[in-house]
């Protein structure tokens, strides 16, 4: 096919694919699934995630400081107490999501022995699927290899409850496996580094185990698991309206099995405007780095903000990433647990300077933004901001800051995926409406 055919053929998809923006208005269409103000179309009941962003009064919404509550519980709480006795939380979480109440010391003792009973890849997975199909993306590879699972998997179209159960712990204990193992294998075969394959270790926590199986020489200090454990916890679950928790509730409608649920999830979460959010964000501040000569220089780095805002820097989007959140406004209580988490971090790494200058930044965005957008909308710092710094600080490799998001929100996608299957019962069938005028069949010969 020639490049001007193709050309042509992309032309003509651009002509037949234009809507007049006023059609959605006429048919009151809610866009993105979103009412006028912005607000979600409530299409669901869930009691497994809440974000709290602001309150209405008097039919206009007034910004508060976010909540995020799983099954009920402030996540503050849950992070604040696992931190504060000294240990991992992240599985807690996951017990939390998936069975609907806290864990007693027994029942979280016997859950970290049943998911390090399932860390082991199934058959010849690693040899075949990871190592033997390398890709250059790490949530198309990880995409790939749960897939691949159902395979391995006698009863994969099982969808019990106790089924998918077993199939949501499995894939609790086995993503991170897969994740570092497809970075492991990218490096050697794209980077040109040397090939590590570390055994996973069952007695230690799914942080640990990261930083254990994505570090040649596995060491890692207490304070960076914690860090990892924390950037897990908040990861793992944020209601049942973000993209990629609802497109597992669409696909698990159809009644298809947990790897191709699981599976669309992670491709719904692979997009920029969703999991690859903290990405740019890492590009953005490492621009201002590059651009801005005195990071105390609060001129100077107001001057580079603004010139974000207006097209002018970095990728010329007028976007400040890691800031503004379409349901959190006076705060993201993410970003607020992160923060912390990052000032921890940088004392023990010597990077107190790089920490200064994001505090800077947090503080001197929502002026400039008022002043160059003429605006009183309220914008704070979302998640997205702090991770990349905390990933930067641990030494992840940018490769694995979506792929990591997966392995944390892979707890609550299949908490979902079992309260679709047990209170849902339809599947989802939006309306489409059509609007193009109908037309008479013209025969091939006469066509024009």
């Amino acid at each position: 096919m020639t490049t001007d055919f193709m050309q042509e053929l992309s032309t003509l998809v651009r002509q037949n694919n234009q809507i007049a923006p006023d059609l959605y208005s006429l048919y009151q269409v809610k866009r993105g699934l979103r009412d006028d103000n912005g607000a979600g179309v409530l299409v669901g009941l869930t009691e497994i995630g809440e974000v709290h962003g602001y309150v209405i009064d008097e039919g206009e919404p007034v910004p508060v400081p976010g909540r995020l509550l799983y099954r009920g519980y402030n996540l503050e709480d849950l992070v604040t107490a696992a931190f504060a006795e000294g240990r991992m939380g992240f599985e807690e979480i996951a017990f939390l999501l998936l069975f609907g109440q806290l864990p007693t010391v027994d029942q979280l003792t016997a859950f970290r022995k049943l998911l390090a009973s399932y860390y082991e890849l199934p058959g010849s997975l690693l040899e075949d699927n990871i190592m033997r199909t390398p890709s250059p993306d790490l949530m198309n590879k990880l995409a790939h290899s749960v897939l691949s699972l159902y395979a391995y998997d006698d009863n994969a179209d099982d969808n019990s409850v106790e089924n998918v159960v077993r199939q949501s712990i499995a894939l609790l204990a086995r993503m991170p496996v897969m994740a570092s193992y497809g970075y492991q294998v990218k490096s050697h075969y794209y980077l040109g580094q040397s090939l590590v394959i570390h055994q996973i270790d069952p007695c230690l926590s799914h942080a640990e185990n990261l930083l254990h199986l994505t570090r040649d020489n596995s060491e890692y200090t207490t304070l960076e698991a914690h860090a990892l454990d924390v950037m897990m916890m908040i990861h793992a679950e944020h209601g049942g309206g973000n993209n990629s928790t609802f497109t597992t509730h669409v696909v698990s409608t159809t009644g298809t099995d947990t790897y191709s649920a699981v599976t669309a999830a992670i491709c719904s979460l692979k997009g920029p405007r969703h999991g690859g959010a903290t990405l740019a964000g890492a590009r953005m501040m490492a621009d201002l780095k590059a651009s801005v000569e005195d990071w105390t220089d609060e001129n100077a780095v107001r001057d580079y903000l603004k010139a974000l805002l207006n097209g002018e820097a970095f990728d010329k989007s007028g976007l400040i990433y890691g800031f503004g959140h379409a349901v959190y406004t006076a705060s993201d209580p993410r970003a607020v647990l992160l923060c912390d988490m990052a000032i921890k971090l940088a004392a023990e790494k010597g990077r107190t300077a790089e920490m200064d200058l994001y505090l800077l930044v947090e503080r001197l965005v929502p002026e400039v933004f008022h002043e160059v957008k003429h605006t009183d909308q309220v914008i704070s710092a979302n998640v997205d901001y702090f991770s990349g710094f905390v990933y930067d600080i641990l030494g992840i490799p940018s490769d694995l800051y979506a792929p990591l998001f997966a392995v944390s929100r892979v707890a609550g996608w299949c908490a979902h995926r079992l309260e679709e299957i047990i209170v849902g019962g339809k599947i989802m069938r939006p309306a489409y409406k059509s609007v193009v005028k109908h037309r008479n069949y013209v025969p091939l010969g006469e066509r024009r």
